[in-house]
């Protein structure tokens, strides 16, 4: 009999940009840290993606507590050929990632010197959190939200 698989973690996000240095900075000002930056390439990594021979650099954030990685990738070859940074929300496929950040009034006028820009406003959700949407460094959709107590979406999901 075989053992089932178990989920073990979550370990990364990945997302295609243009520009490696301009992503790296702008998720380092989140508070993301470099974790390392390498190319990958060959017949091998194409057997993976289905893409064939490619050769992409990618560079590995890692969030601070260290459990979870975001994976920026820039293909050298094939190049890329579609570009979705642009969708709004309600589109199908990936469309944000968010981070939970301690001062959202801080966070934002720094990100805005990246070029990001307040998608609609801030908002209070349940008196949990303050959320927004960015578009960030080269469109990207983030959201950021900020705790406001000890209660948690997780907490509203469990009591209803």
């Amino acid at each position: 009999m075989t053992r089932k698989s178990k989920l073990l973690e979550m370990h990364n996000v990945g997302i295609v940009v243009e520009s490696l240095d301009n992503a790296i900075s702008f998720f380092e000002e989140i508070g993301l840290t470099l974790e390392g930056r390498m190319v990958v390439e060959g017949e091998w990594a194409g057997r993976v993606t289905g893409l064939g021979n490619q050769s992409v650099e990618i560079a590995m954030m890692v969030t601070p507590d260290g459990h979870t990685r975001l994976e920026l990738s820039r293909y050298l070859t094939p190049h890329t050929i579609a570009d979705h940074r642009t969708a709004p929300v309600n589109s199908l496929g990936y469309l944000r990632i968010m981070f939970r950040v301690d001062n959202l009034d801080e966070l934002l006028p720094r990100l805005a010197k990246h070029g990001a820009e307040l998608v609609g406003e801030v908002v209070q959700f349940e008196g949990m959190y303050r959320l927004c949407y960015i578009r960030g460094t080269e469109g990207l959709l983030i959201g950021l939200a900020e705790q406001l107590g000890n209660k948690t979406a997780t907490d509203i999901l469990e009591n209803s």
